[in-house]
């Protein structure tokens, strides 16, 4: 349960780790202070303004001259930093102590009435600042104003505001710091998600501590290491391509001049085929390769790819949802929606295509009344050269490269493919693009 509430970013993980302690440290010190420092302070004062009190009654008592008593009062409002005054006549009438509104009132309270040996009462006046304190004398009341300051210590509001002020600038530090730690792993997550889309990461070096920075190498030293190998592959797949199609030219016109040989048109058949075989072989391994990705209008680029459908004799229904614009790779894209109305085209009478925006992704899906394919060879359909025998016999043609190509392009953009039902019974292909 404690992980539910917990922040679920490494900035917000690291803001607990380091202010929590000192937080936690200062309560401590604030608990210690309090229940010892400023216990003790308060018995104190208090001991001293009940001593106060019962001087100057005792003072009073031993004089019975007015005028002595009024010396006596004077004195002791200028020195004692307390306001005497004597009611004659009055009597106090002494009932249970007031409730006190903080520890340490209480202590104040149960200190002046174990010090002040006479029947007193108190009342704390929060506004004026100051104890009203009314003193049994033998021939009225003395009154006693006690200041705040004079019989509680000022520490407590100074402890809370060095506690809260303390904590909220190491906070203030501690997030100015750790931003900067942990830009630099921003930084490298967005590198990582740009180049799993295919986009240039050129413009990033590694920054920040020295775990983030050897990250940051490993990272461009694997984005290099693809790099050479996507270059090595299709330099190698050029190399191949021209090796092979000189020999099938060759091929080519030789049964070009062999009208009468009853095998020639079959030989034909047979270099046709490998030749297209060649072709999509070269596509699946291109794949987007050099192709950078710009803004693009996915409304426009839906509505050739359907036009040319069309010209083809495939019976499609395009419709959009709102205005589609990404950075995306249009050529690739293309050849992606070409693969799949094309499949549509060859193994269904009608299809659909569809496209909307959901979120930050662009979602483009194709529905046909079709066969289909069954749910458990779904995933094996992406695979290369992988054929259907049920659905997508070998006699309609293909060389089971069309998916695969779907789906390694779409990946290169930092998308995904995922097959389904369609409505119509047929089948459903999903392509998800990031905007």
């Amino acid at each position: 349960m404690l992980k539910r509430f917990l922040p679920k970013s490494l900035f917000g993980r690291a803001i607990i780790i380091v202010v929590a302690p000192v937080v936690l440290l200062q309560l401590v010190s604030a608990v210690v202070i309090y229940n010892r420092h400023l216990d003790t302070v308060t018995r104190r004062l208090a001991r001293s303004v009940a001593g106060d009190i019962g001087f100057v009654a005792a003072a009073l008592t031993r004089n019975k001259d007015d005028l002595a008593r009024v010396h006596i009062l004077q004195s002791a409002n200028s020195r004692l930093n307390l306001s005497f005054s004597l009611i004659p006549g009055q009597k106090l009438t002494v009932g249970p102590l007031p409730r006190p509104y903080s520890p340490l009132e209480a202590v104040l309270i149960h200190t002046i009435d174990e010090w002040l040996e006479l029947p007193f009462s108190i009342e704390n006046r929060v506004r004026q600042k100051y104890y009203l304190i009314d003193v049994a004398f033998e021939d009225g009341v003395l009154r006693v104003l006690a200041p705040h300051n004079r019989i509680t210590s000022g520490a407590l509001a100074a402890l809370i505001l060095w506690i809260v002020g303390s904590s909220f600038l190491l906070l203030a530090i501690a997030i100015m710091f750790l931003r900067n730690q942990v830009r630099p792993i921003l930084r490298l997550a967005d590198a990582a998600d740009r180049f799993g889309q295919g986009r240039d990461v050129e413009d990033f070096s590694p920054s920040g501590a020295v775990e983030v920075r050897r990250a940051g190498d490993a990272f461009l030293r694997m984005r290099d290491r693809i790099d050479r190998h996507i270059r090595q592959r299709t330099e190698m797949l050029a190399g191949v391509s021209h090796d092979l199609r000189t020999p099938l030219t060759r091929l080519k016109l030789e049964l070009a001049m062999l009208h009468d040989v009853p095998a020639a048109t079959a030989m034909q058949s047979d270099v046709d085929e490998m030749e297209g075989m060649i072709e999509g072989y070269l596509a699946f391994a291109r794949g987007a390769v050099g192709e950078p990705a710009v803004d693009t209008d996915v409304n426009a680029l839906l509505d050739e790819a359907v036009g040319d459908a069309r010209r083809h004799g495939g019976v499609v229904e395009f419709t959009a949802n709102g205005d589609l614009r990404g950075h995306l790779r249009p050529m690739s894209l293309r050849r992606c929606l070409d693969n799949l109305l094309g499949n549509a085209q060859r193994y269904a009478e009608h299809s659909t295509l569809t496209a909307r925006r959901e979120g930050e992704m662009i979602e483009i899906i194709v529905d046909d009344d079709g066969p289909g394919i069954p749910e458990a060879e779904r995933e094996a359909a992406f695979r290369p050269f992988y054929r259907l025998e049920n659905s997508r016999n070998q006699g309609t043609g293909g060389v089971g490269l069309g998916l695969a190509i779907t789906q390694d392009t779409v990946r290169n953009q930092g998308g995904e493919v995922v097959l389904d039902t369609a409505p119509q019974g047929g089948l459903r292909a999903i392509i998800r693009l990031p905007a």
